[in-house]
């Protein structure tokens, strides 16, 4: 296949759009709204600090309705630990990385820096029939974890996660409650 020929550096998007965790909320925001994109890294300097996603502004409003956007910094709600790829690994490393995350963008880093960032549509374009085999595992994953939820109930159940902070169905792991995302940081 392909895939298995093709480094990540070579199908990366170069120029990224990033925020500096020190700017707020309404300014990250309005970018992610112009750019059309559902996260964005947050950069200080040439290093990643961060991410945030759409969901986790979303998440914010829902627990403090009455958010001022220019009083919260992005670095405030944003993700500190992320799931990162080097340029030299094979994209298909980087599609198991991002199965197995559940993410569909992947941070670039070299020596310690960011120089890029590979998203699902960045492999789509070299590679259009992988489209079919996401949307199996998708679905492969989705009847997976309706099955465990279904199996052991009293290991699920719904709140914030004492990692995250973020709504969502949690696993007791270890003694804490945790979303599926943490969850699978630890792995």
């Amino acid at each position: 296949m392909l895939q298995r020929k093709l480094a990540v550096g070579d199908v990366m998007t170069r120029k990224v759009v990033s925020v500096n965790p020190k700017d707020n909320l309404h300014v990250c925001t309005k970018i992610m709204v112009r750019k059309s994109m559902n996260s964005i890294p947050l950069m200080e300097k040439e290093k990643l600090v961060g991410m945030i996603f759409s969901r986790d502004i979303l998440w914010a409003f829902l627990k403090k309705p009455d958010l001022n956007l220019k009083k919260i910094k992005v670095i405030d709600i944003a993700r500190k630990k992320v799931a990162v790829i080097k340029p030299s690994a094979m994209i298909s490393e980087a599609l198991v990385k991002m199965r197995n995350y559940g993410f569909k963008r992947l941070p670039v880093l070299s020596n310690g820096k960011m120089i890029g960032i590979i998203t699902i549509k960045d492999i789509l374009k070299i590679d259009p029939s992988l489209y079919s085999d996401l949307g199996e595992l998708a679905e492969i994953k989705e009847q997976s974890y309706k099955l465990s939820k279904a199996e052991d109930p009293e290991i699920y159940s719904e709140g914030f996660c004492e990692e995250c902070d973020s709504f969502s169905s949690l696993l007791k792991i270890d003694g804490k409650m945790l979303c599926l995302d943490c969850r699978y940081d630890l792995d």
